[in-house]
């Protein structure tokens, strides 16, 4: 069976939206960035709306809009990173939904998401030690994380590969093995 939708999970900086567009256009389906489509709705960038109303209501939007475009077939949604900390998200998503959680390591999110010796642009690593910041993080929601069907790995390799990783696991119906086995289903 193969899916009809695919939900990217993981931490920032793990290529969710760059590997989203890459997976998305492999198989002629639409691409939606959850955050992209927060900031057109808000008029403003994530970090202005993290700034003005704080990490608990930039929750309760991605957890309002994204029944809107989880209900869509031939999708590829790419999530923001604290996504997975909303609780019942996992369990909302309709049947039919591969989630895919693209792992990194710390020190290579470091290095995506810096804009200068410990400066970042992300609202979440504000602060003297990001570093120590994304370690945290990480302990915190990699549990979460892994609820997710399939797992793929994004250190040193490039968005057009992961894709692809993820396309042979999708045609050989692995992901839906691990759904089985998650879902107690025999």
């Amino acid at each position: 069976m193969f899916p009809e939708r695919v939900v990217l999970v993981g931490f920032m900086g793990s290529g969710k939206t760059r590997v989203g567009r890459e997976l998305a256009n492999r198989l002629g389906w639409r691409h939606v960035d959850l955050d992209r489509e927060i900031e057109v709705r808000e008029g403003v960038t994530i970090p202005e709306y993290f700034e003005r109303h704080g990490e608990t209501a930039f929750r309760a939007i991605e957890a309002e809009i994204t029944p809107l475009f989880t209900a869509a077939s031939h999708t590829v949604i790419s999530t923001g990173g604290g996504w997975v900390t909303n609780p019942g998200m996992f369990e909302a998503l309709p049947s039919g939904t591969l989630t895919v959680f693209l792992r990194v390591a710390p020190e290579e999110v470091l290095r995506r998401v810096s804009v200068g010796p410990g400066r970042s642009t992300r609202p979440l690593l504000a602060g003297p030690d990001p570093a120590a910041k994304i370690v945290e993080l990480m302990a915190a929601r990699d549990p979460l994380y892994s609820r997710a069907m399939l797992a793929v790995e994004t250190d040193r390799r490039s968005p057009r590969d992961v894709a692809e990783e993820i396309c042979r696991n999708m045609q050989g119906g692995e992901w839906q093995t691990k759904h089985d086995v998650d879902s107690g289903i025999e």
